[in-house]
């Protein structure tokens, strides 16, 4: 990376929800941008993985636990192997951090 990262420009360059784009990696981790809208599959990954709500409202849904509400600006850590799935009624954009080698819809 040469310079500095427009988030707000990076979303209009996303095609539609739940597809991914990698912004920055830093030490181990690589930043992701998505578009959530709609239901994701349930999945669980053999690392944590970071959401950073950007802007919008999205729930992340967990196996055997509470739903998880974000609002812009908050910051949740999905513990490595614990079954998950977000879901957002409306657009929303989130940040992920998270390994380079974690896949999408998890192991």
């Amino acid at each position: 990376m040469t310079g500095a990262v427009s988030v707000p420009e990076a979303i209009g360059t996303l095609p539609g929800p739940w597809q991914q784009r990698r912004l920055a990696e830093v030490n181990d981790a690589v930043v992701r941008l998505a578009q959530l809208h709609g239901e994701f599959p349930w999945h669980y990954h053999d690392e944590d993985e970071l959401f950073l709500c950007w802007d919008g409202t999205f729930r992340l849904e967990l196996e055997g636990r509470e739903p998880v509400v974000m609002t812009p600006g908050s910051i949740f850590v999905v513990p490595r192997g614990l079954r998950h799935r977000p879901v957002a009624d409306e657009p929303a954009h989130v940040l992920m951090v998270e390994k380079p080698e974690t896949k999408q819809y998890g192991n």
